[in-house]
């Protein structure tokens, strides 16, 4: 008999992992490591083959969680992507 794996248990909150954002469960991969990769083109094979050790269920199921929590993902991605600026232009000077 195959085995059944819960979609859930597949994406883990774990405050002392990625400071409370969502990951693949039992990894440190978080859902907006895989959401950057999925909105820079690639395909769910692709960012398997990226990682490695995930497997295609944990990806798509992170690009679920990303999407079902998309402004939230959306709006760290941003932050990050300003927090970045700021430092990059504080170092030209």
């Amino acid at each position: 008999m195959a085995t059944v794996t819960e979609i859930g248990s597949l994406i883990s909150r774990r405050s002392e992992i990625r400071g409370g954002r969502p990951c693949i469960a039992g990894t440190g991969v978080s859902v907006r490591r895989i959401a950057q990769w999925h909105n820079m083109g690639l395909i769910p094979e692709e960012i398997v083959r990226k990682f490695g050790h995930l497997s295609l269920a944990q990806v798509h199921a992170a690009l679920a969680c990303y999407h079902a929590n998309q402004a939230e993902i959306d709006a760290d991605l941003e932050a990050e992507e300003r927090e970045t600026a700021a430092l990059e232009e504080r170092h030209r000077r």
